[in-house]
């Protein structure tokens, strides 16, 4: 200790720094380690399109209006209807595979027209 500390005395703010920075690095990293196991713990709704039948799929889909599906190797926005995309995007009919049917019609994805496809 200082030879001129006392128990009323504040600490050196130079010396806190370091003491703060280390003491956010930890909590920063067990946030981001919680959240990411907290994820890893919790399958995305409506992943498992293969133990569903298609009529189930289908009132998933349409009955959250907008969702995301993990029905290929890929997770995929699925959307009830054009009404749920942008001004810009139009909708096209997407499948996926259920219990009962390995091309299921199960909703629209949205997305940008190409060039072709604008009605100039």
């Amino acid at each position: 200790m200082p030879a001129d500390y006392s128990p009323g005395r504040m600490l050196d703010p130079c010396l806190m720094r370091p003491l703060a920075f280390a003491l956010l690095c930890v909590n920063l990293v067990a946030v981001a380690t919680g959240a990411g196991a907290l994820a890893q713990g919790r399958a995305p709704r409506g992943s498992m399109t293969a133990r569903m039948t298609c009529a189930e799929a289908m009132a998933l889909v349409k009955g959250e209006k907008d969702i995301v599906i993990a029905a290929g190797a890929a997770p995929e926005r699925f959307v009830s209807g054009p009404g749920q995309c942008s001004g810009s995007e139009i909708a096209e009919l997407r499948f996926a595979p259920t219990r009962d049917n390995p091309q299921c019609p199960i909703g629209y994805h949205c997305r940008e027209p190409g060039f072709e496809e604008w009605n100039w």
